[in-house]
């Protein structure tokens, strides 16, 4: 919210003071908030009936206490980093009352410098975070509830999907900046042709996927990259374990594993079969999240996130009329059910933080507010990354840009509104399933490394006592 008392102000209520010394009349002036709303000025009140001028108390003659917070996101793409600071200035610029502090912190020290500041009572008053790590923030009381912070109208501008993500039972505790699906299918057209493959028909089920594989596969390139060690699988994989069971990997109530049915055997024998096929090499050529091999011209196709979209984009520029994009397959070709997680990131209030209006004041702007604020940031990236609000989608539409991309259009109608949120329980859960996917893939029978996931998960539970603390659940 804009604050306008500057030094005109303070000099008109000066004369005020000096006028009114010489009446007798008094009033309430009612006092000035330095909660950080838009409070105007209070120089008498309206509402006198007593034909004489109310004398402003002593603090109605001082200027508005300026509010400085602390804000700290994660380092990210440098013209993501360059868009908040971008942002803040103009915030600044326009909020001479409150005045935002930007650090941006490199991810390999987000966690020893946080954890610094809160035992040091100096966290920052807001701050990003992603979408797991809410409900369980919010649980401990490190995050304020938004509800009562921001105009309720903001929240109904979400997707009904990603409400879900910042929200636990009605009451918000996060406003989400993006969503990013996990799970994208990039391939070469021209290697497609070239294989006598319809360019423009990709495959939509693991078996086609496996099979065009093959008929991609030729020296020098292989037919088809994805995640193949336990990390990159454990969160690049989330989608299709919805896909395959329906379910991830431990009961709702977190009190114990789930993992023993024909639809995890299923997504097993997938990742076994790809891997043993050939159609992948042996050694990762890059993490998941790395699709520069794909850009190379090393791989057919390419499963990674939407982000390889601003790679394509700006290192790959003379290979992007060879690109086809497509949802990624899904275990029985019916692509509304989901495949793809959505990851993303949200700015949050400390729990402890003396500003907490202000702080989302700053948020409104930010991310709620105008949406030429966000559609700048969606261009900047390429549009690689997609809008959790309606109407920034709706703006977009009427962006020249924006609606003539037609990889956009396919990710924000095709993928993102059957994606599922990204679990909160700890990534301990995750890495045992995918621990059993990549001992799966390099020879272990799917039963033996099944069964291996089932009592590392049901162990871990008991050690920690997980059972009855979903946060979602209580």
């Amino acid at each position: 919210m804009k604050m306008k008392r500057g030094k005109v102000l303070a000099a008109a209520l000066a004369v005020m003071l000096v006028l009114t010394l010489a009446l007798t009349a008094c009033g309430n002036s009612g006092g000035n908030s330095t909660n950080g709303s838009d409070n105007g000025a209070n120089t008498g009140n309206a509402g006198n009936t007593g034909g004489t001028v109310n004398e402003p108390k002593e603090e109605d003659t001082k200027p508005a206490e300026k509010s400085t917070l602390e804000f700290w996101a994660n380092k990210f793409e440098p013209t993501t980093d360059a868009w908040f600071k971008k942002w803040t200035d103009e915030f600044n610029k326009t909020h001479e009352n409150i005045q935002i502090k930007l650090t941006i912190v490199p991810g390999d020290a987000w966690a020893q410098k946080m954890k610094a500041a809160q035992a040091a009572g100096k966290a920052p008053d807001l701050y990003t975070m992603n979408y797991g790590g809410i409900a369980n923030a919010a649980k401990l009381g490190q995050i304020k509830p938004l509800n009562d912070l921001m105009d309720p109208s903001v929240f109904n501008d979400l997707y009904d999907n990603v409400k879900e993500f910042v929200s636990i039972k009605g009451t918000y505790y996060a406003y989400p900046k993006l969503v990013e699906p996990s799970a994208v299918l990039y391939y070469r057209k021209d290697l497609f042709t070239a294989a006598g493959l319809d360019p423009e028909k990709p495959p939509v089920t693991w078996d086609e996927l496996i099979d065009y594989g093959k008929k991609l596969t030729q020296k020098g390139i292989y037919g088809l990259a994805t995640a193949q060690t336990a990390p990159d699988l454990g969160w690049s994989s989330w989608g299709l374990q919805y896909n395959a069971a329906g379910h991830l990997p431990i009961a709702d109530d977190w009190s114990k594993a789930d993992v023993m049915n024909d639809g995890y055997k299923k997504l097993l024998d997938y990742y076994k079969t790809a891997y043993e096929s050939g159609i992948m090499p042996k050694q990762g050529l890059s993490a998941y999240a790395d699709a520069a091999p794909f850009g190379k011209g090393k791989v057919a196709m390419e499963i990674s996130g939407s982000w390889a979209i601003g790679l394509f984009r700006n290192d790959y520029k003379s290979m992007l009329d060879k690109i086809g994009v497509a949802p990624m397959p899904s275990i029985d070709g019916d692509q509304t059910k989901p495949t793809s997680t959505l990851g993303g990131w949200t700015l949050v209030i400390d729990g402890k933080s003396k500003h907490e209006q202000e702080a989302a004041d700053f948020i409104s702007y930010l991310l709620a507010g105008d949406t030429n604020i966000m559609i700048d940031f969606f261009k900047t990236s390429q549009f690689s990354k997609f809008s959790p609000r309606k109407s920034v989608d709706e703006a977009m539409n009427q962006d020249e840009a924006a609606k003539n991309d037609p990889w956009r259009k396919l990710i924000a109608e095709k993928v993102i509104p059957y994606a599922k949120a990204e679990p909160i329980y700890p990534w301990d859960i995750s890495m045992a399933f995918s621990t059993a996917i990549e001992s799966a893939m390099k020879g272990e029978s799917v039963d033996k490394a099944l069964e291996k996931a089932e009592k590392t998960i049901n162990d871990f539970i008991a050690k920690n006592k997980l059972a009855g603390t979903n946060p979602i659940n209580q």
